[in-house]
C-alpha cells in the first residue's frame, strides 16, 4: 500500500497556533474566526472561539478521503477495532475507507491511519488550547467563565480518550520494549498546553499514565470551578457541571480509583437534567439516537455542516441503513453497520434494546422490530443496526436526513460506571446496581446471571457495551480490562474474512502508534513509539 504523506504535525501546529494566526482554518465554525486580539475586543469574537469546539466535531480533514468527517469517525474507528461491530461491506471494494482499522493493516507509523487519528486529535486539542488561552478568568465576564469551563472540560475528554488510546498496555503480540530497545509501557502522550514555547513543543516527551491522570483531573477541577457559570449549552453541544462529574467518572474508572468512580457517577446522574431514554424514545423511528434531547452531551450536525453538504461523508452516511443517499444506506452501497451475533443473541429477548438490531427472519422479533418505511424490511440485512435513524425521519435529502446527532455522553453510562465500580469493591453491590436499572429502564425479567467479581464486572460491561453499541466506548473498556476480541467462529456474522481476528486478551492494535513525522518535530518523541501491530494476527478460517 502507498504510504502518505503527512505534512502537519503536533509541533508544528501548536507553534503556529501560538499566536492566533495561522489556525483560522481549523477552528472555524462558520465564517470570521477569531483572532486573540479580536476576542479581546468582542463577545461575538469570543462565542465564535467557543463554538469552534464543538464544531470541530464536523471537521472533514481531507474531503477526497470518505471517514474523515470529524468526532464521529473516530468514535466508528474505535468501535471497529472491538468485536461488537461487523460491517457488511461491498465487494466492489469502493466503500473500504474503514475496513482496515478493522483488519489491522497499514496501523504503522508511515501511513494515513495512524496520521489522521493523531492529526485530527490535536488539532481539535489546539481548538480548545484557543479559548482556554484567550479567556482570563481575572477580568472575564460570567458567561465567559462559563464558557471556559467548557473549554477544560472538552479538553479533558480529548485528552482522556488520546490517553486511553495510545497508553501501552501488555497484550498477546508485542512486547513493551520497541524496535529501538526502549521500553514504553504505561506511556500515554505528550501534554501540549496552551502558550507552550517552540522549545518545549520540540522536546515534549510522552507522559506516563500516574503525570496524564493528574493533568486530566486538574482540567477537570478547573472545568468544575468555572462551569458552573454556564447558563446556554446551545442544544447541549457545550458540556455543563453534569458533564464534568461524567468526565471525572470515566477518568477514575480508568485510574482505577473505584470508590471516586461511584461517586462521580452518581453526581453525574444527580446533576443532569436527563434521565435514562425510555423504550419510545429509543426506538423513535424519526427521532431515535437523531437529537440531543435525551442526552447529557452530543455531536450536533446542522443543514449548513460541511459533514451534511457533503451527503455522504457525515455520521449517517456510515451509521443508518434506513437512507436512500448513505454508505450504510440499503439502496444504494448497502454497507450495513451490524452488531457481532453472539453478543445479540445474548441479549435477552425482553429486553426492548434488542430491537435496535434487524432480527433474523422467522424469529420471534422479527415483527417487533420498527422501520421508518415498512417496506425496507427483507432490504436490510439481519443484524443491522436501526438504533440511528434519518434526521427529522427523512431518508431521500441527505441535507436533512444528514443533520442529525450522535452522543459524546449519555446518563446511561454513568449508570454502568457506578455499577461496575461497585462491583471491583463488592460484586453484590454491582449486580444490585445493575440488576435495578435494568429492570427499571431496559428488561422487566432481567436477571443478574453471575455472582463472582470479574463475572459480575463482565457482566455489567457486556450490558454497558449493548447500551452504548456504535457509540464508541466499549474500546476503552475492552483495553482497560484485558478483554479478548473474538471474530472468527463458527456461525459468526463478519463477512469480511480479514477481519476475523480473534485474541487471547487485550488486541494489540489497541495501542496506537504515533504518526512519525511526530519524531521529526519532537525530538523527546525519537525512539518512543509504540510497536506496530499490523497484520499480527491471522485470520480465523472455518474448518
Amino acid at each position: 500500500m502507498k504510504k502518505i504523506k503527512i505534512f502537519t504535525s503536533l509541533a508544528v501546529a501548536l507553534l503556529a497556533c501560538s499566536t492566533f494566526t495561522s489556525c483560522v482554518e481549523e477552528t472555524e465554525p462558520a465564517n470570521g474566526i477569531a483572532t486573540e486580539k479580536q476576542v479581546g475586543e468582542s463577545s461575538n469574537a469570543t462565542e465564535a472561539l467557543v463554538l469552534a469546539m464543538p464544531a470541530y466535531c464536523h471537521t472533514i480533514m481531507w474531503d477526497d478521503r470518505h471517514c474523515c468527517f470529524g468526532y464521529g469517525s473516530m468514535m466508528h474507528i474505535r468501535d471497529l477495532q472491538t468485536g461488537d461491530l461487523a460491517m457488511q461491506y461491498s465487494p466492489s471494494g469502493y466503500d473500504s475507507w474503514f475496513y482496515n482499522w478493522s483488519r489491522n493493516k497499514y496501523m504503522g507509523q508511515d501511513y494515513f491511519y495512524a496520521q489522521y487519528l493523531w492529526i485530527y486529535y490535536w488539532k481539535f486539542v489546539q481548538t480548545t488550547n484557543n479559548v482556554i488561552a484567550a479567556i482570563n478568568p481575572d477580568n472575564a465576564t460570567s458567561e465567559q467563565l462559563g464558557w471556559l469551563g467548557s473549554a477544560y472540560a472538552y479538553r479533558a475528554m480529548l485528552y482522556l480518550d488520546l490517553a486511553q488510546m495510545y497508553e501501552f498496555l501488555p497484550n498477546d503480540k508485542t512486547s513493551s520494549i520497541n524496535e529501538d530497545g526502549n521500553d514504553v509501557a504505561g506511556l500515554t502522550v505528550p501534554i501540549v498546553k496552551a502558550g507552550m514555547s517552540e522549545a518545549e513543543a520540540r522536546n515534549n516527551p510522552r507522559v506516563p499514565h500516574a503525570e496524564m491522570f493528574a493533568f486530566i483531573e486538574e482540567d477537570l477541577n478547573t472545568a468544575e470551578k468555572y462551569i458552573e457559570n454556564l447558563t446556554n449549552t446551545n442544544g447541549k453541544i457545550l458540556p455543563d457541571l453534569a458533564c464534568a462529574y461524567g468526565l471525572k467518572a470515566r477518568l477514575y474508572l480508568w485510574d482505577g480509583q473505584y470508590a471516586l468512580a461511584k461517586e462521580y457517577a452518581r453526581k453525574a446522574i444527580n446533576a443532569s437534567s436527563v434521565g435514562p431514554m425510555s423504550k419510545e424514545e429509543c426506538l423513535d423511528v424519526i427521532n431515535g439516537f437523531n437529537i440531543t434531547s435525551p442526552w447529557m452531551w452530543g455531536a450536533q450536525q446542522t443543514t449548513t455542516s460541511s459533514t451534511v453538504l457533503t451527503g455522504i461523508i457525515n455520521w449517517t452516511s456510515w451509521m443508518s441503513p434506513e437512507t436512500r443517499f448513505g454508505y450504510a444506506g440499503y439502496a444504494i452501497a448497502k454497507v450495513f453497520p451490524k452488531i457481532d451475533r453472539k453478543m445479540y443473541e445474548r441479549i435477552g429477548d425482553t429486553d426492548f434494546r434488542k430491537l435496535w438490531f434487524v432480527a433474523p427472519a422467522g424469529s420471534e422479533l422479527e415483527d417487533q422490530v420498527r422501520y421508518l418505511d415498512p417496506e425496507t424490511k427483507g432490504a436490510i440485512a439481519e443484524y443491522s443496526a436501526l438504533k440511528f435513524r434519518p434526521g427529522s425521519g427523512n431518508a431521500d435529502d441527505s441535507t436533512i436526513g444528514s443533520a442529525t446527532a450522535y452522543p459524546l455522553m449519555r446518563v446511561e453510562e454513568m449508570y454502568f460506571i457506578e455499577a461496575e465500580a461497585a462491583a471491583h469493591l463488592d460484586a453484590a453491590q454491582g449486580a444490585a446496581l445493575l440488576t435495578d436499572f435494568m429492570k427499571k429502564y431496559r428488561d422487566p425479567n432481567y436477571v443478574c446471571p453471575v455472582s463472582s467479581t470479574d463475572d459480575v464486572v463482565e457482566e455489567i460491561v457486556f450490558q454497558k457495551r449493548v447500551e452504548l453499541w456504535g457509540e464508541g466506548q466499549s474500546f476503552f473498556d475492552i483495553k482497560r480490562l484485558n478483554y479478548s476480541v473474538t471474530r472468527g467462529y463458527v456461525g459468526t456474522n463478519f463477512s469480511d474474512d480479514l477481519a476475523r481476528l480473534n485474541t487471547n486478551g487485550r488486541p494489540a492494535w489497541m495501542n496506537w502508534v504515533i504518526v512519525q513525522i511526530e519524531e521529526e518535530n519532537n525530538e523527546a518523541l525519537v525512539g518512543m513509539n509504540n510497536p506496530d501491530p499490523s497484520d499480527l494476527y491471522t485470520p480465523w478460517v472455518a474448518q
